[in-house]
């Protein structure tokens, strides 16, 4: 188990909670330090249209992680494979701000807490945090678990205390909360301190449903910062488009956790907003989030879109295409003269710029530090950054974008810096597929000609599907002059259509995410031909790694020099 950050950790002995607490306790919990705990890759994930493979989950952590979030809820293991295998993965992964948390149910009533499958899962995770949640509303009790209010209380508390005694650090979400608060507040009251006298370190506040008014939180949460001792987190959700609101009211009241996903991705209206929540916390209420990781939420926000493999929402607060384009002569007139005119903030302060839509000025800033991390030193007045610009911008309106296709990145630099050097160059393809009967499997065939050095190498290859077979024909091809490429397996392959309007004649976007033993690399092609969009990312994605490697190609199979 690698080390994680982490704050003291209360005895597992129960604690006061039934005194009320001082008006100076509260007040000091308002200028506590916040706890950014992001949901993305379990709550997220239940999203419509979104599925994260494990791989997915992985990449998208380790971006949350250099976000600066406090908490990464990771997913419910033993509810599905794709948890159990993220749980696995990220044990050999370390991570510099965020800890790892596993999500599950307090144990079933049926079940002793010590051979309740949930409770196992949580512990086999290997978490040093894990969340649970149980029923704070007396209907959800009584018509969803069938069992007793009493029983329901014996729930909680055994299967918090069961994990504390494991070692385990526990943040307990209320689930219905507020719902249940405004149906039975002395029965909702109960179930928190049921919590709390188990041992939890946290008690989340769930808007479940999502359609509580930001005045009704206020006054809950008020209500509850005056029992408990226990620091409070909130859960929203948006059903009523107030998530947002509803966290931020929260968080003035006391509340020290904040819980949401990146996009606001989330089951029926999504979660409470991060990329909103986050910097109206740091640039509106002076409450410290992330620190000085702000500037990386509009990377981090494009990184989440892309490899949930959604259609981005340019009209979004702070990190949206559109948040800082004026369009409107009038406004564009005033913006040159002093931004604050039409910008409520700097847009740079969340990664993202201001753009003039009939010039469509580009950052250079933002860019010259993309390059530089890349060990490419210009000057900001150098004649090649305005061509990088004017290259992105053009790439940008065929319909490119470079958020999780860092490879694909790194090559259009270096090709327009003119320090690339292919490493092959495509003389021909061709993918045949043939069904030869309604019920049997298509038979996919793809030929290669390629170009390497002064030798011209011919191969074909069969797959399960077009993309598979041009993928092992291209290998095929250029394995005897890079044999390193055997390392190299396709992770993962994704397809959106920009333009469905046109029909079958729609451009697309493919991003194909690969690997080898040491790393992995996304690279992205765009087309209206998913086989020339497909070429263009498996392309990059061998030139990407043999620029890595550095190797000169071999005329025989060999090792590379």
């Amino acid at each position: 188990m690698r080390s994680r950050r982490a704050t003291s950790s209360p005895s597992v002995k129960t604690r006061r909670t039934d005194a009320t607490i001082s008006s100076d306790a509260i007040r000091s919990r308002r200028l506590a330090h916040l706890e950014i705990y992001d949901t993305t890759l379990r709550d997220g994930a239940q999203a419509e249209d979104v599925s994260f493979s494990a791989e997915d989950k992985v990449r998208v952590a380790q971006k949350l992680d250099e976000l600066g979030v406090t908490f990464i809820e990771g997913g419910w293991p033993g509810a599905n494979p794709k948890d159990i295998e993220f749980f696995r993965m990220m044990k050999s992964i370390p991570l510099q701000h965020a800890a790892i948390v596993a999500f599950g149910s307090t144990r079933k009533a049926s079940n002793p807490v010590k051979r309740d499958p949930t409770i196992q899962a949580l512990l086999s995770a290997e978490t040093q945090i894990i969340t649970i949640f149980g029923k704070s509303w007396t209907f959800q009790v009584t018509d969803a678990l069938g069992i007793s209010l009493a029983s329901n209380l014996e729930l909680i508390g055994d299967s918090i205390e069961f994990l504390r005694g494991k070692g385990r650090r526990v943040f307990y979400d209320a689930e219905h909360f507020f719902d249940g608060f405004k149906a039975n507040p002395d029965y909702a009251m109960k179930t928190i301190r049921a919590a709390a006298a188990a041992g939890a370190e946290r008690l989340v506040l769930c808007d479940t449903n999502g359609g509580t008014m930001p005045w009704e939180i206020k006054k809950i949460c008020q209500t509850v910062q005056k029992e408990v001792s226990i620091p409070l987190g909130i859960h929203a959700h948006n059903d009523c488009e107030m998530a947002v609101a509803n966290s931020l009211i929260a968080v003035e009241t006391g509340v020290v956790q904040v819980q949401g996903t990146i996009n606001g991705i989330g089951e029926r209206c999504g979660n409470a907003n991060l990329t909103s929540i986050i910097p109206n916390l740091q640039l509106k209420m002076d409450r410290k989030a992330l620190g000085d990781r702000l500037d990386r939420l509009k990377d981090v926000s494009g990184f989440v879109t892309e490899i949930a493999n959604l259609m981005p929402n340019k009209h979004q607060p702070y990190v949206g295409d559109a948040a800082f384009a004026h369009k409107g002569g009038v406004h564009i007139h005033a913006v040159l003269k002093n931004p604050a005119t039409y910008e409520h903030i700097d847009p740079t302060r969340v990664g993202n710029r201001q753009r003039m839509l009939v010039s469509d000025y580009a950052g250079r800033s933002g860019l010259l530090e993309k390059i530089e991390s890349y060990g490419i030193k210009l000057s900001r007045d150098h004649s090649k950054v305005q061509e990088l610009v004017e290259t992105l911008k053009d790439r940008e309106n065929e319909g490119y974008q470079f958020e999780g296709a860092e490879g694909s990145f790194e090559l259009l630099m270096r090709k327009a810096m003119g320090t690339h050097k292919p490493s092959f160059q495509l003389l021909g393809f061709r993918v045949i597929i043939e069904k030869k009967q309604d019920d049997g499997s298509p038979l996919s065939e793809a030929t290669v000609m390629v170009r390497v050095g002064e030798v011209v190498e011919h191969a074909a290859a069969v797959g399960k599907g077009p993309v598979n077979a041009l993928d092992h024909a291209l290998r095929k091809a250029l394995e005897k002059f890079y044999p390193q490429l055997r390392e190299v397996k396709l992770l993962d392959y994704k397809v959106r259509v920009l333009s469905a309007n046109r029909g079958t004649e729609s451009k697309v976007r493919v991003l194909i995410e690969s690997g080898d033993h040491k790393d992995k690399w996304g690279t992205v092609g765009v087309s209206e031909n998913v086989m020339e969009a497909s070429w263009q990312a498996l392309a990059d994605s061998i030139e990407y790694k043999l620029l890595a490697e550095d190797c000169p190609p071999v005329p025989h199979h060999g090792i590379c020099p």
